[in-house]
């Protein structure tokens, strides 16, 4: 699966919108915009570090793949 779907589909499973999303991870608004919209590219350990924190804080269910 590519980024730019990986990070819209793990921000749709954790039910926030973009500023929730960007808050709660401590990333600039702007950024999640770019990495949805496929004008930037984010690491792949990124991805995998926010479903990790998600999952330990309950907001995503464990083993979910988002």
């Amino acid at each position: 699966m590519d980024a730019q779907r990986e990070i819209t589909e793990l921000r749709n499973a954790t039910g926030m919108n973009r500023r929730q999303f960007s808050d709660y991870y401590g990333i600039p608004y702007r950024t999640v915009q770019d990495w949805e919209a496929g004008k930037r590219t984010m690491p792949e350990y990124v991805i995998e570090l926010m479903k990790y924190k998600a999952e330990q804080e309950g907001i995503l269910p464990q083993g979910l793949t988002a």
